[in-house]
């Protein structure tokens, strides 16, 4: 968000993740996006809680490994709402590469394909690790005091994680009595990732060059 304040870029948070899990993890995650944005003064859109439909597309992708075919999934979702909320914009991007525990390639891909939907939108491919992205997440972070994320986000992450804990001899995360039922797994993998913002633009002036320095923009937060 910074970045895109200082670049005087005037965008909208649109806060679409039915994958987070527990609603205790998704209330502080959002809680959080929106008191970021209202230090800067940025609109934030309140999409909601689908988790149901979430849990009823990753049926059958229980077992899958990040990032795999359940992350696809995931993220196809979350971009597929973000492209249909955009209408009137024309350009769409997506921070979730910002994290080196992401596949910036799968992240690309999803965006683009949802945005191929709609003839007026493109996909902005921005690398947000370019410049030390990554160094100034974590020093924001630490500088807001935000929840650090030990998982990232989903039911499935959160057994996955546990695992790994456990079998380095730590401690599982404070959510662990939280999943889903009796999740079991045929075989481990492990991921501690974060899951950043995910980014929708609308150019505020006429030139065809969606990298202008003025835009309106939608920004959908992970």
């Amino acid at each position: 968000m910074e970045a895109m304040v200082a670049s005087a870029i005037d965008f909208t948070i649109f806060f679409y993740n039915p994958n987070i899990h527990p609603r205790k993890e998704y209330d502080l995650r959002k809680d959080e996006n929106i008191r970021f944005a209202e230090k800067f003064g940025i609109p934030f859109v309140d999409a909601d809680y689908d988790r149901d439909n979430w849990s009823a597309r990753a049926r059958g992708m229980e077992n899958e490994p990040e990032p795999g075919v359940r992350c696809t999934m995931c993220f196809d979702m979350r971009f597929e709402r973000t492209a249909l909320y955009a209408h009137g914009f024309p350009v769409i991007t997506s921070s979730l590469g910002i994290s080196r525990w992401k596949n910036m390639q799968q992240i690309n891909d999803c965006g683009k394909r949802a945005a191929s939907r709609y003839p007026e939108l493109l996909y902005w491919d921005y690398n947000w690790r370019k410049g030390g992205g990554s160094a100034r997440m974590s020093e924001i972070s630490k500088r807001e005091n935000f929840h650090q994320q030990e998982y990232c986000g989903c039911v499935y992450s959160l057994r996955d994680t546990n695992e790994h804990r456990i079998a380095t001899g730590r401690e599982r995360t404070g959510w662990a009595s939280c999943t889903m039922g009796n999740l079991q797994r045929k075989r481990r993998t492990h991921s501690l990732q974060r899951c950043p913002i995910r980014t929708l633009y609308r150019q505020a002036d006429t030139s065809p060059c969606y990298c202008a320095t003025r835009f309106t923009a939608i920004e959908i937060s992970q």
